[in-house]
């Protein structure tokens, strides 16, 4: 009887691509996929650790695991990703539930892993990071009723932000082959994969100098639009120091490159941000966002932002909202700061308390609604292009995205998905639109 495996992704894009690459690898072995946890033979819990809270909610769900392999001995149970990294050897210690443990770079050994504890009941810790990140598995009929796809195009960082984790649990910078990036997206695409979002922790670091012709980002999306049958590329995350004009020129120049770009700021305090070792000032990010809005005054910009970084002030914090009011993201990921083991902020005095970090983020994210809420207002009346997805949650309409990253939901045919469709906007909301299709 083939064994069932099911997978709890917890965490960023970069995980849903790993947790891809798990349940392919598995089914090509014939493992066979469950959506109900109880049901599976198998449970892997991929997880984050860029921040205290998806590492409390990763190991509260390993914690609720316990019943399960209590009833069932004979239960595999792996904690894979960052957090596995991070920690591996503690929370084998602390979980006594848990059969291994394994690092981003060792995915590769998924198969054998499993297969192994199946055998002979091993407990192991796979936590490299000198090791090649693996190759894409190609699972026909995987990516079935799926409209967008993930590539990731590099691994790593090398940046070493003081509050950040990911050069330690992902290790540093290495970059996949142009061909085996444009192989991969071939595949995608064969598979009806229309939408390819490229990911990678500083995709605009991209370059490749082991062919004749040197490869950078551009000259990357460039081939990457040239695919048949692909509709929209984009991509996620820049870095503001390494955005190139070259780059920019791209949303003007490549028709299927989606009008939205992500560009992390984090503070508006240039004493905090050069405490946080972001390596540009809040001028430098201003420029380059009005240098984007030059290239494409409807491009949409969102970012991310942390509040009660050690030291931050009262005046520093009112130079993130500052920054926030003056650019007008369309949306933001905003999160208080939090120690992450191992890192120089984590070792910084001047602590600010949670009950001022709550307070502050309740502020910021009050503004930024308003601000998410009056753009999408304004789209009221205009005609967009949406890339149909399918039914939407409830099931009662279809939805879809615009090239701007914007929420669709309309009346429609099912048989619309993985076509691009164009509709009016009827009605507004903070995190959606009500579209009616035209004609």
């Amino acid at each position: 009887m083939n064994k069932r495996f099911h997978i709890q992704t917890m965490g960023c894009q970069m995980n849903e691509y790993d947790s891809d690459f798990l349940a392919q690898s598995l089914i090509k072995n014939g493992f066979l996929p469950e959506k109900d946890v109880h049901r599976a033979d198998i449970i892997l819990i991929n997880t984050c650790a860029v921040r205290a809270k998806p590492e409390q909610k990763a190991c509260s769900f390993l914690g609720r695991m316990a019943d399960l392999k209590e009833k069932n001995p004979e239960l595999i149970v792996g904690m894979i990703g960052c957090l596995a990294q991070m920690k591996g050897k503690e929370l084998m210690r602390r979980f006594p539930l848990l059969d291994f443990v394994m690092g981003p770079r060792e995915l590769g050994h998924i198969l054998e892993s499993v297969e192994g504890i199946i055998r002979e009941r091993q407990r192991l810790v796979q936590t490299a990071l000198d090791k090649v990140p693996p190759s894409p598995v190609k699972c026909t009929g995987y990516f079935q009723n799926r409209t967008s796809g993930f590539i990731s195009i590099m691994e790593g960082c090398n940046n070493f932000c003081s509050y950040c984790i990911v050069p330690y649990v992902r290790g540093r910078e290495f970059f996949r082959a142009p061909e085996d990036i444009l192989e991969e997206a071939r595949y995608l695409i064969s598979e009806g994969i229309r939408e390819i979002t490229l990911l990678g922790q500083n995709v605009n670091s991209y370059v490749w100098k082991e062919t004749q012709n040197k490869w950078n980002f551009s000259s990357l999306l460039h081939e990457l639009a040239a695919l048949d049958d692909l509709l929209r590329l984009r991509f996620t995350t820049s870095h503001p120091k390494d955005l190139s004009d070259d780059l920019l020129a791209c949303f003007a120049n490549i028709e299927k490159l989606a009008g939205h770009i992500h560009l992390p700021f984090q503070a508006g305090s240039n004493r905090i941000l050069k405490s946080m070792r972001r390596g540009y000032t809040r001028e430098q990010y201003l420029a380059i966002i009005e240098k984007i809005k030059t290239c494409d005054e409807d491009i949409a910009i969102t970012s991310d932002v942390m509040v009660g970084f050690p030291g931050e002030t009262e005046e520093d914090f009112q130079f993130t909202l500052d920054l926030i009011e003056h650019v007008e993201f369309d949306a933001l990921f905003s999160f208080k700061y939090s120690d992450r083991e191992g890192t120089p902020a984590a070792e910084m005095s001047e602590k600010i308390s949670e009950n001022v970090k709550i307070a502050r983020l309740q502020r910021l994210q009050d503004i930024q609604n308003g601000i998410t809420l009056k753009k999408n207002q304004r789209l009221v009346g205009r005609q967009m292009t949406v890339l149909v997805e399918g039914a939407s949650k409830k099931g009662e309409q279809l939805t879809g995205r615009t090239s701007s990253n914007k929420v669709v939901n309309f009346d429609g045919d099912v048989t619309l998905a993985g076509r691009l469709v164009e509709v009016t906007v009827k009605a507004s909301y903070l995190n959606s639109l009500k579209g009616e299709i035209i004609g």
